[in-house]
This record gives C-alpha cells, sequence and structure tokens, in this order.
C-alpha cells in the first residue's frame, strides 16, 4: 500500500466537513482539534476556539480509556474534527482515532488553510 492508498482508505470513512460545516458542528458541541506543531501555528497563526493537541499525542488524548486524556474525553461518541495544514495528516489521524471506536471522529476538509480562507481572523 502506498501513503496516497492509505490516504484515500481513511477518507473512503470520513465525512470531511468544510469550514463553514465544521463551525455549525463545533456551535452543536464538536471539539475542535488543531494538531499541528507549535512552529506551524505560530507561521500560519492560531485556529481560534481549538483545543490543541499536537499530531503525535493524538491517540492517546482523545481516546477516553487512556491515563492520559484530556477532559473532553468522556466518551466514545465525542466528535473529533481535527485540523491540519491542508488536511491530510489530520484524515490519517481522524481514522485512527475511529479504529481506537471513535466512530465520530473526523477532519477539516482542506485543513487550517481553508478556515483561513473562509473565515480570516475573525
Amino acid at each position: 500500500m502506498t501513503v496516497d492508498e492509505m490516504l484515500a482508505a481513511a477518507r473512503a470513512r470520513l465525512d470531511r466537513p468544510d469550514p463553514r460545516r465544521a463551525a455549525t458542528m463545533v456551535a452543536e458541541g464538536a471539539i475542535l482539534v488543531d494538531t499541528r506543531p507549535g512552529w506551524q501555528r505560530a507561521q500560519e497563526g492560531e485556529l481560534p476556539g481549538a483545543l490543541v493537541i499536537e499530531r503525535n499525542h493524538v491517540e492517546w488524548r482523545c481516546d477516553p480509556t487512556s491515563a492520559a486524556r484530556v477532559p473532553q474525553a468522556v466518551d466514545h461518541d465525542v466528535t473529533w474534527i481535527l485540523v491540519c495544514s491542508e488536511g491530510y495528516s489530520s484524515s490519517l489521524a481522524a481514522a485512527s482515532l475511529q479504529e481506537l471506536g471513535l466512530r465520530n471522529a473526523t477532519d477539516l476538509d482542506g485543513g487550517y488553510r481553508a478556515w483561513w480562507e473562509e473565515f480570516g481572523d475573525r
């Protein structure tokens, strides 16, 4: 399997919202998670209202059975919307969360850059 095939397989099972639908989902209780590393957030900008969990910690922080979980990881029904810069690594991370039983995990189509294009600095 190639990385492109892995990405396609991950995305085939994700319902990836665009920025507007993601904002609606967050208003309804979904948790927006910025998975970008610190240097990238500093370079591109912060994502207002997002919980910051860098990619290498996502599974441990979002799994409600993990001793390292964040307070928001209350059960397997939480809706997580992961965001990276362009929506590639976040797709793989969301698929990984689904493998942990977090069936509502997904990622933002187009990532932070799509969010910025839609909402700018609002």
